[in-house]
Formats: C-alpha cells, structure tokens, sequence
C-alpha cells in the first residue's frame, strides 16, 4: 500500500522470566523485504515466491525465537537508558541518534492475540501516522482488526485491512497453484 518497509512492532511475550513483561519481534526484515518485492514483481515465477515466502517464515520464526528468550535488544537498550537516568549520567549518543527515534517509530504496531472461540480483538496505534493491527488465526480462517487514528490524513484502518485482506487471498492463490509448501 505504501511500497516501503517500516518500523514494525510485535510484542513477544517474556511471561518465562520472573517479572517479564514483552520484548519486540521485528517483523521488517531482509527476507520478508525480498518476500514482499518479488511477490509483486510478475516476472517471478510462483515457486521463487513460495521459496521467498518460506525464507521469510523461518526468519521470522527465528526473530521470535529470540525475542521470546530474552534475545532481543529493545528492552535491553530500554534498561540501558534508564539506567542512565536514573543515576544521573548522561544519556548515552545513540539514544539521541535520528536512526535510534526512527527504529522506534513504529508505524505498524501488530499482535497475535490467539484465541479458539471465534472473537475479533483491537488495540490502537502506538505513533500518531501508524496503525494498530491485532490477529487470531483460526483453523480455516484468520480474523484481524486494524486500527488508526483517524485525526492522521496519511492513515485508513479501511484501506489497510483490504489490502491486507488482498495479500492473504493472493498468497493463498500462490501456495494452492504451487506445490506442497514446507511451512
């Protein structure tokens, strides 16, 4: 919809550490970057585009594998700097960076919220010019709402959700034209 990658939060849960809270699962990455532009490019063939999209599940797999371990880096950077707040040092440079503020301006805010009984949940964006995007995937279906701020000429919850809807039914085209996928 916007033909550019964002900062994307998925909140993973730390609930196996004692007083743990989230972490963030970074969705953006390389692999789903060349997922998504060879998906869109109609030179490429089905089967590279399954291949992409598998690339681009196993990484991410592998992004919550870490974050739900306690191997992520945003709480990690959170704790460093308040640390450093807290006992009246300087903010270390980075947290002052235009790179560090943009890495955290999450335009996309999503969260898988599972659940067996068929039940839509939602939450608000985090920025002002993002969206909020909550999912349950059921057994045959996959129900998400999305949300924005309607004051944000830039953003439309409608807009997005059909576009997201458009994606899912392209990409199950592509999987059921293809052979048996390995996700």
């Amino acid at each position: 919809m916007y033909r550019t990658c964002c900062a994307t939060y998925e909140s993973a849960s730390l609930r196996m550490f004692r007083l743990g809270r989230t972490d963030t699962i970074r969705s953006a990455s390389n692999s789903s970057a060349s997922f998504v532009k060879a998906f869109d490019n109609p030179s490429k063939q089905n089967p590279e585009k399954v291949d992409l999209m598998e690339r681009a599940v196993r990484a991410h797999r592998s992004y919550t594998a870490m974050a739900v371990s306690g191997q992520a880096i945003d709480r990690h950077l959170l704790g460093l700097k308040m640390q450093a707040l807290e006992e009246n040092l300087s903010v270390p440079a980075i947290f002052r960076d235009p790179a560090y503020a943009k890495a955290l301006h999450y335009c996309l805010s999503t969260s898988q919220v599972p659940s067996k009984t068929d039940c839509v949940m939602c939450f608000g964006p985090v920025v002002p010019d993002g969206y909020g995007v909550c999912y349950n995937p059921m057994e045959d279906h996959i129900n998400f709402a999305v949300s924005s701020f309607n004051t944000c000429e830039e953003t439309s919850a409608a807009d997005l959700a059909r576009a997201v809807e458009e994606a899912l039914l392209d990409m199950r085209r592509v999987l059921d034209q293809s052979p048996r996928s390995k996700l």
